[in-house]
């Protein structure tokens, strides 16, 4: 069974595929995630719904791959500077602010969403946040290999936190989207600092 999953869903091209996740993201910019379906989904870009569920399962995993497909810049895994302050501007050298500023929107709508369904909170965990947090644990893990950080430093268990922290709230404590200036202060003010790496 699944040999033929697999075979079923490597018909969808890179392309086909790539035009299917932003076809998702404008809609859920359009509607929002509660009002999305699947048939309208179908309907923007001339698919069959069973093609959909076939390759996806539901719209909550669909959405979340959506997501994950439209990071600009590649994996974390491909960041490699040789220093973890270097690694975590690197990051932020693939956004650009307008970008930010509507992913900011889309996933405070998502994250709202996330509350009260339950398989987008277990899909937004699975394929977005857990492999994210894993591949900044390794980038930090290297920092620690190199002698950069303390591997009994209290902060590392918050990495994550920190990070996703200030791309969420700004908007709600200063009411101004995330932009790469304020992330790249942050990360030199608060995160490195927090975990003994010298900012200059």
């Amino acid at each position: 069974m699944a040999e033929v999953a697999t075979t079923r869903r490597s018909r969808i091209t890179p392309e086909r595929e790539a035009e299917l996740y932003e076809a998702v993201l404008d809609l859920l910019r359009e509607v929002g995630y509660d009002a999305l379906t699947m048939d309208a989904v179908a309907a923007r870009t001339k698919s069959s719904k069973a093609t959909l569920y076939r390759q996806w399962g539901g719209k909550a995993e669909l959405v979340a791959k959506a997501i994950r497909h439209n990071k600009p810049g590649g994996s974390i895994a491909d960041v490699d500077t040789g220093t973890l302050r270097g690694d975590f501007h690197a990051l932020l050298a693939h956004e650009d602010d307008c970008t930010m500023e509507q992913n900011a929107a889309l996933m405070r709508g998502l994250a709202m969403a996330a509350h009260t369904n339950p398989d987008l909170l277990k899909a937004f965990r699975e394929l977005l946040v857990e492999p994210e947090a894993q591949e900044f644990r390794r980038m930090v893990q290297r920092a620690i290999d190199r002698g950069e950080v303390r591997a009994d430093n209290p902060a590392l268990d918050y990495v994550v936190h920190m990070m996703l922290g200030a791309f969420a709230t700004r908007a709600l404590i200063d009411d101004l989207p995330p932009t790469r200036d304020f992330l790249t202060s942050y990360i030199d003010a608060v995160v490195l600092p927090a975990l003994g790496v010298p900012t200059l």
